[in-house]
Parts: structure tokens; C-alpha cells; sequence
């Protein structure tokens, strides 16, 4: 056990110049550490001034615990608490230094997180495991099967472990994939005819970048309720109805963290209806590494290839207007197998998986003294 562990909630600064800044600063080095641990990289790794930026989220309250052994930060929680919907949870990301992992200081530090969760009435508590592609494929390993019966996570993994003897149980997997960019020409001129002649001509392309053309801001958000209720693969079914106003406030505060957004929308011409969307995230201070959004493709019009058409073109568009982007991400359910097909197609190689855990905190009511 790592001795004399401190939990306290972190200051966030104005700005990262000032001399307040220091814990901010060290905190956010502590996931970067995590996440070269884990990918080998630091592609997932937010720069400082990128945190600062999102914690300005008008549809998410972020508060940050930190552990302290001896006055240095040696663990993060980041507790995201939903503002908009899903007002019974809170999502905790928790982040330990290599060197101080399996000391106890996790579980003191996922408690404090617990403790603060409850005390703002949120009930349901997320944290993710994440596991490399390397972890994965030793056939002989033990798996453990997700409450949704798709994909699996390593039993014998130390995130497993921690988040089995914490409480949590696995819910569902989600696969995450890696591309590399630009795409090879002769790749998309391929795959380009492909989905044009199962598609006949019939369906047209439009694209945008970060604010949606007035035309299509009804429609875009119609697009998003109905992919809510059909259950597509991929996208959330939020309690959260958009209308045009929901989503230009989003991209306002889209725009507000500096990020930028590339849209590719695909048009039923018989009907004048948008049926199908793909959007990519470009991030401010870090323009290399970009990442997959939500694509929707109405149910009654897949089976015509428009999932492809709409994602070659949009990675077309990001690699024209974003040249520096070397790599794209994306997350998908593993039995999402129309989605992952195309991005089979599409050049994306498995790059691991992440485990989403739920628990239910108890709810002890007022204190009786």
C-alpha cells in the first residue's frame, strides 16, 4: 500500500501560465502516462490547454480528484457529470501512475469519486477498462463475455481484476479501431465506384464543415431522433429530443473548444429527405489525430452501400481541408457488423477494446441524527 495517500479535488486554473496552474498540469501528465502505458502512445492523451477547454462543456459538469503520496500527483479521477440527460449518472475516468498501481491508491481515490457521485445524486456510476490488441490474442486466455453478450474482456487483466473487486460489472464492450491517413487513392476510386453503382443514383452527397447549412438543420436533427429510436449501432438512445436550436447550441459550444467538425450527409432524391450521416472530430491543438463520430444511416435505406459512400467522402474532405491528420479513430459495438465491414473495407485495423462497467451506488437517504 502507498503510504499517506491524500484525496483532494483539483483546482483548475484560468489559464496554464499563472503559478495555480501546477496541479492542473501535473494531472493531466499523469493520463498522458497512463495512456502510453496502455497504447504505446499518447494519441489519446489530452494536451492541457485541450482539458481546460472541455471543462468549459455546457452539457457536462467535470470535477477532477487527484491522489497526492508525499505533496506529487499520483492518480486522477475525472468525474463527468451529464447535465442535459442521464441526470442519475456520473462517468469516472481513473488514471494511476504506472509506478504507483496496485498500492490501493485507485481504490482509495474510485471511493472519493463514489462519495462525491452520490453526494451531487447520481446514482449510477461508469468507468472503462482498456485493453491493447496484443492482450486479446492469446487464444488460451480466460475471457469475460459482457452483459450484452458481445465481445470480451481479458479476466486475467489488473483493470479487470480492480473493477470486478470494486463492485462493477461489465455491461458491454466497445471495439476500437485505428486508420491511417490520407486514404491510397486507388482505395477510394474503388471503393468510391462500388458504393455509386449499389446506390444507382439515386441518393445525393452533401457535405459541411463545423456549423450545418440552414436548410438541413431540421432535417439533420430529425435524422438524430429517428437513429435514437431505430437503435442504431453506434449511437446512443439519449432521453435528449434535438431540434434545429439543441444543435446549433451544440455547435456553438463545438466551436467554443476550439474543435472543428466534418460533416458528410447523403439525400434521398425521390423523397428530399436526409437519410444518412458521418461526422469527424478534429481536435484544436492537435490536428494529427482525428476521431470517428456517430454515422446513421436510416434503416430502410442500408443494404445500398450509402455507409460507405459517405464515410470514403467524408475522409476524402477531412484529408483536403486537415492535411496534417495521420491517423483516425473510431469506437463501434462488436455487433455492429455493418459498420465494422466498412471499415474493414476502409483500411481501419482493431487497435484493442474498451470495457464499460456500471454500478448502482445505494441511495442512504439523509443522515438521521
Amino acid at each position: 500500500m502507498a503510504s499517506d495517500v491524500r484525496i483532494e479535488q483539483l483546482w483548475i486554473p484560468d489559464s496554464l501560465d499563472g503559478p495555480d496552474a501546477a496541479d492542473f498540469l501535473a494531472a493531466v501528465e499523469v493520463g498522458r502516462k497512463v495512456r502510453m502505458q496502455t497504447w504505446g502512445s499518447d494519441d489519446l492523451a489530452y494536451a492541457p490547454q485541450e482539458k481546460l477547454l472541455e471543462l468549459a462543456d455546457p452539457y457536462e459538469r467535470q470535477v477532477i480528484l487527484v491522489a497526492k503520496v508525499d505533496g506529487e500527483i499520483v492518480g486522477a479521477a475525472d468525474i463527468a457529470l451529464p447535465l442535459a440527460d442521464d441526470l442519475d449518472l456520473a462517468e469516472v475516468t481513473l488514471d494511476i501512475l504506472p509506478e504507483f498501481q496496485g498500492q490501493g491508491v485507485g481504490r482509495q481515490l474510485l471511493e472519493a469519486a463514489e462519495h462525491f457521485a452520490r453526494d451531487e445524486g447520481r446514482h449510477r456510476i461508469l468507468i472503462d477498462t482498456n485493453h491493447p490488441g496484443a492482450s486479446l490474442a492469446d487464444g488460451a486466455a480466460e475471457q469475460l463475455v459482457p452483459g450484452s453478450g458481445f465481445g470480451f474482456v481479458p479476466l486475467g487483466s489488473r483493470e479487470v481484476e480492480f473493477a470486478r473487486l470494486t463492485g462493477y460489472t461489465l455491461q458491454h464492450i466497445e471495439q476500437f479501431s485505428a486508420c491511417a491517413l490520407p486514404l491510397d487513392s486507388k482505395l477510394v476510386a474503388e471503393l468510391e465506384t462500388e458504393a455509386e453503382e449499389a446506390n444507382a443514383g439515386r441518393y445525393r452527397l452533401h457535405h459541411w464543415t463545423d456549423r450545418c447549412p440552414d436548410q438541413w438543420l431540421e432535417a439533420v436533427a430529425a435524422l438524430e431522433n429517428r437513429a435514437g429510436e431505430d437503435g442504431v449501432p453506434g449511437v446512443e438512445a439519449a432521453d435528449m429530443v434535438f431540434d434545429g436550436g439543441i444543435l446549433r447550441e451544440a455547435e456553438d459550444a463545438t466551436i467554443a473548444q476550439g474543435r472543428r467538425t466534418v460533416v458528410t450527409a447523403v439525400e434521398h432524391l425521390a423523397s428530399g429527405t436526409l437519410v444518412g450521416l458521418t461526422t469527424i472530430s478534429v481536435l484544436a491543438l492537435r490536428p494529427d489525430v482525428v476521431f470517428q463520430d456517430d454515422t446513421v444511416v436510416l434503416q430502410e435505406h442500408r443494404g445500398n452501400k450509402l455507409g460507405l459512400l459517405i464515410k470514403v467522402a467524408n475522409m476524402e474532405r477531412l484529408s483536403e481541408q486537415f492535411p496534417d491528420a495521420r491517423v483516425l479513430y473510431t469506437w463501434n459495438a462488436p455487433d455492429n457488423r455493418y459498420l465494422l465491414k466498412v471499415n474493414q473495407q476502409l483500411g481501419f485495423t482493431t487497435a484493442g477494446v474498451t470495457g464499460i462497467w456500471e454500478k448502482e451506488l445505494p441511495d442512504f437517504g439523509p443522515s438521521v441524527s
